[in-house]
């Protein structure tokens, strides 16, 4: 993945300033004063690459003096005075010297609250001087409209939400977009970039941490951002200014953490408080994918927590012939498909020391194989051929072919409990009762499937699953994210519409049973020495 690291703002390039509107910028911003500022007589602090980002937005010109940045996409980890910085630059265009007689500046957030955030710092760094106070008239009421006038002017600063039907009226000079990775729907973001053509000179300034999923708009601006800061996109217009770590990146590395987090050099975010929450989320996979979120600025492409950690899952790879399983408790958890979905079955034996392998055979409809790996984005071509699903014939799956291979894997191993939703199996399940093989009901009712995600979870993150390192499984896995009700109940989810999760799903069947329906006594979270055996 080519690298969108802004490395102009730290390497001393010279940036274009023909006419000095970006030395301007930046001696009016140094003039400002800020409530928290810890330098002489509360100076607003511009540091060296936030100064940078200034003169880059402000100074390049053409050669009627437009600015050649029509939209800033700045995406930057939470606690590195983003917030301040935008206020500023609002106020830049509502007092400072890019003002626009009569201009009106918008504030924009996905709410009410999160548009008064910003609007309260600009607010209060007018209120740090007296002369900026006379010049000014602050609206800020309980429940009214949230507003800052430069009276001379008329020049108007407003903070606004997310009714975007009020807002086609508006003739902006300019916006800043505040958090676009949390904003739903589309309203206002169209009545905003409509009202920013009606006039020349227009600035738009997207002021953003990585958000998650990819079907939002915040999505859709990261990605053309992304673009054309590895140069796939050329668009002179749009300035790209992103930190995000890799995700190949050791997200635990303080240098990751330096380098995505420009403001740490000065001493802002908390670099102690990051490492408290980096140890907290060492074991804690939604804690980390917070962590990364947040902290290291990495778009996740699921919208909810992930339930595994698959750096643990990963660990649990071992060679396994499965002649040594025979001998072993067997349960089978199946996940039938619908139409031409795929069909899961995954085994688990259970150890004597409380350790859990398991297995997948994984069915796929083999019509137009080629268009469903790109439509589900998986090389299922390549996991034909090695062996790791299997293909059948025609659009769909066959019935009787799982009903075969259920028998066939109730022939070879130890199987307890061939576990199915009723809601699909039922005359499968019939069929295989009246040979005397153990089908079982498991509901995947959120009641039913709750405990046994629970045990998956616990098995995995507690390093108590051993696998053969299927890819098509591990995808499976990988694609799953949870929902936690206020109930504690947790449900499966994909992490994407072209996920599949279909081979997690029969495992947690399996897994859960296998644990639960232990014959030795009761499952081994339940035991006095449980803490031995995870650690062990």
């Amino acid at each position: 993945m080519a690298s969108t690291y802004p490395e102009w703002l730290f390497d001393n390039s010279p940036i274009p300033d023909p006419l000095g509107y970006g030395e301007r910028a930046v001696e009016f911003l140094r003039r400002l004063k800020h409530p928290n500022s810890t330098a002489p007589g509360h100076a607003f602090q511009l540091h060296r690459p936030f100064e940078r980002m200034v003169r880059g937005i402000y100074g390049p010109r053409h050669p009627d003096g437009r600015r050649i940045a029509e939209t800033v996409f700045w995406m930057m980890p939470r606690g590195n005075r983003k917030t301040s910085h935008a206020a500023a630059l609002a106020l830049l265009h509502t007092i400072g010297p890019e003002r626009v007689r009569a201009g009106q500046v918008i504030f924009a957030a996905s709410d009410r609250e999160q548009a008064g955030v910003g609007f309260r710092e600009a607010a209060n760094i007018v209120r740090m001087d007296k002369r900026l106070v006379d010049a000014t008239r602050i609206y800020d009421a309980h429940n009214s409209a949230k507003k800052i006038v430069f009276k001379a002017e008329d020049v108007t600063l407003q903070a606004i939400s997310s009714d975007g039907a009020a807002q086609h009226g508006k003739t902006p000079a300019f916006v800043l977009v505040d958090e676009i990775h949390v904003w739903k729907g589309r309203a206002l973001w169209e009545a905003l970039k409509s009202g920013l053509v009606k006039t020349s000179n227009t600035l738009m300034l997207i002021a953003t941490t990585a958000g998650r999923g990819n079907e939002n708009i915040g999505f859709e601006q990261y990605d053309y951002a992304r673009k054309v800061a590895t140069g796939e996109i050329i668009n002179p217009a749009f300035l790209p200014i992103i930190f995000e770590a890799d995700p190949n990146d050791d997200w635990q590395d303080e240098a990751v953490w330096h380098r995505v987090n420009p403001g740490l050099r000065y001493g802002f975010p908390n670099l102690d408080a990051m490492r408290t929450q980096a140890r907290e989320a060492a074991h804690r996979p939604a804690e980390r994918h917070a962590f990364e979120q947040f902290n290291l600025n990495i778009w996740k492409a699921h919208s909810r927590d992930p339930l595994f950690d698959m750096a643990t899952y990963d660990e649990g790879r071992v060679e396994i012939d499965l002649s040594d399983l025979e001998d072993l408790p067997c349960y089978l958890g199946v996940d039938l498909s619908v139409n031409g979905d795929l069909t899961a079955i995954v085994a688990a034996w259970r150890h004597d020391d409380g350790r859990i392998t398991i297995h997948p055979w994984l069915f796929v409809p083999g019509d137009d194989l080629d268009s469903r790996a790109k439509q589900d984005r998986v090389p299922y071509l390549q996991w034909r051929a090695d062996g790791h699903i299997t293909v059948t014939e025609g659009p769909v799956i066959e019935p009787q072919s799982i009903e075969d291979h259920i028998r066939e894997l109730c022939a070879t191993y130890d199987v307890r409990e061939v576990l199915f939703d009723p809601y699909r199996a039922s005359l499968i399940m019939q069929r295989l009762q009246l040979e005397g093989l153990p089908a079982i009901e498991f509901r995947q009712g959120p009641l039913t499937m709750a405990p046994a995600i629970g045990h998956l979870e616990r098995t995995v993150n507690g390093r108590r699953l051993r696998h053969g390192g299927n890819p098509a499984l591990r995808h499976h896995f990988d694609s799953v994210v949870v929902s936690r009700g206020d109930t504690g109940l947790v449900r499966l989810h994909k992490g994407d519409r072209f996920d599949r999760i279909d081979g997690a799903i029969a495992a947690s069947m399996a897994v859960g049973r296998a644990i639960a329906a232990n014959d030795n006594g009761p499952s081994i979270y339940e035991r006095e020495d449980y803490e031995d055996i995870l650690y062990s």
